[in-house]
């Protein structure tokens, strides 16, 4: 019972490492960072440290994309044990300011 209460101990704290990262991911063009913007649907972490990314964009044109995912990428990638990092690019559900989180609608002038 010990090694599986440490094992979901570690686990959490990887999945708060990875959210902690996220956090100082910014599209250039937007004062927030793409956690609280939204834009991150899931992130999976499997048993060997392996993380999937499930995110979208604001807009499906939007002229960051690839340095906001490569961004993401290194910067999950730099969380301690972590392995690999695959990031799946999604527009479906499409991406609205009601996804934000109240800080960032308050910092973007929504609320």
């Amino acid at each position: 019972m010990q090694t599986i209460k440490h094992m979901e101990n570690e686990f959490l704290q990887t999945e708060e490492a990875i959210v902690q990262m996220l956090k100082t991911v910014y599209d250039p063009e937007i004062p927030v960072n793409v956690y609280d913007l939204g834009l991150i649907y899931r992130v999976d972490v499997d048993e060997e440290k392996n993380v999937v990314i499930e995110m979208t964009l604001t807009a499906p044109n939007c002229p960051a994309a690839d340095f906001i995912l490569e961004d993401v990428r290194m910067k999950v990638e730099s969380v301690e044990g972590i392995k690999n990092v695959t990031i799946n690019l999604v527009f479906e559900p499409e991406w609205d300011k009601e996804m934000m989180s109240e800080e960032a609608k308050l910092e973007l002038g929504f609320l």
